[in-house]
């Protein structure tokens, strides 16, 4: 008995050191902090690029996940709730590449309604930003890489933006992606009204606006864009959906997005040399994810409205001044649906602010 005891003793020790080793993180980690702003001064600058070389060349530019962006999501996975908000806001999340030339309109559609609503920006850190953010952007700035048309980077951005808005507010209940060139096109309390209406008494059983597209000419060439097999087992053709890029999703279907693994890893792989002219990786993912996994909790269109009608290299019709006037807001709302109205449009060319402001009281906001 003498003899063995140091032996027992040994086997104890390292019994308990691995078991400490094994606790310990668990047990003692510190919360990750939210990716905000970084304030240089008296001037605030997004964030610099979390990883990744501005103005990279070839695919898949930005898509590689790092350690900060899996432990986020992985925060979203232990914390983020699904349950019923004390509050209901909406998530305003904004993928850029440029200045945000129309915030002055945004600052007028949010007056007064602060309560409502959360400001998300992804900048990319390979442009730097000449206008200062007006107040309801400063401050919004969520840690970003570089994106590129035409490329899974800008899913990762779209990811990004779901986890700060996720991990920011547990009241953010619909989380709406725009861009740069987005305008609102009815007042908030309108959107507020049409996103939660009164007789919906859980939000977490609210639709998600998402364009979903089957059947469409020019599916067959985006989804062998990678190789002919390369989508599966994961996605075969008859799964696989087209739709507009932006999008306004209910929590819980935001939440799938962060967690989800098995199809991102398909369509983060860059497309053939010979397929980029099909390549739109940003206009894949979402719908096919959101309709393979909850085709029931999908209206299949989006809030926001595009002019493809005069499309030039994949870029839709991009209105200019002359164009702003009450008709063109009013064809704008109009949709193929008679229970719905859009609520956002894109394209709209800088100039295109100050004839906005003028209307915006007296049209846009007067519904």
């Amino acid at each position: 008995m003498t003899a063995s005891s140091p032996m027992v003793l040994s086997l104890l020790l390292f019994a308990s050191l691995t078991a400490l080793l094994v606790l310990a993180p668990r047990a003692s980690s510190p919360p990750l902090p939210l990716p905000l702003p970084v304030v240089v001064g008296d001037e605030e600058a997004p964030p610099a690029a979390g990883g990744g070389a501005a103005g990279s060349s070839g695919g898949g530019a930005g898509v590689e996940e790092g350690p900060e962006d899996l432990a986020l999501s992985r925060r979203v996975t232990l914390d983020a709730s699904e349950g019923a908000a004390v509050a209901s806001k909406v998530a305003f999340m904004f993928l850029t590449n440029s200045d945000l030339t129309f915030a002055p309109l945004w600052e007028r559609f949010f007056a007064g309604h602060a309560d409502r609503f959360n400001v998300y920006v992804h900048a990319d850190p390979a442009v730097r930003l000449r206008l200062p953010p007006t107040p309801s952007f400063r401050g919004r700035f969520v840690a970003a890489k570089p994106t590129r048309r035409g490329d899974p980077s800008l899913i990762a951005a779209a990811r990004r933006l779901l986890v700060a808005a996720l991990l920011d507010d547990p009241a953010n209940a619909y989380f709406a992606l725009l861009s740069q060139h987005c305008v609102p096109l009815h007042s908030f309390p309108r959107l507020y009204e049409a996103l939660f209406p009164p007789k919906a008494a859980h939000h977490h059983r609210l639709p998600s606006y998402i364009e979903v597209l089957a059947g469409e000419p020019q599916m067959p060439a985006r989804y062998v864009a990678r190789g002919d097999d390369a989508m599966l087992p994961e996605v075969p053709f008859d799964r696989f959906r087209i739709g507009s890029q932006f999008f306004t999703l209910a929590r819980r279907h935001a939440v799938l997005v962060v967690r989800e693994r098995r199809l991102w890893r398909k369509f983060r792989e860059p497309c053939l040399p010979e397929s980029q002219d099909s390549c739109y990786p940003e206009e894949h993912y979402f719908p096919t994810l959101l309709d393979m996994a909850d085709p029931a909790g999908c209206t299949r269109y989006t809030l926001t409205r595009v002019n493809w009608t005069d499309s030039f290299e994949g870029h839709p019709h991009t209105y200019a001044a002359p164009e702003v006037s009450p008709r063109l807001i009013a064809e704008l709302r109009q949709s193929n649906s008679s229970t719905y109205e859009h609520m956002f449009a894109r394209k709209f060319a800088p100039d295109c602010l100050g004839p906005l402001m003028a209307i915006a009281d007296t049209v846009i906001f007067k519904d």
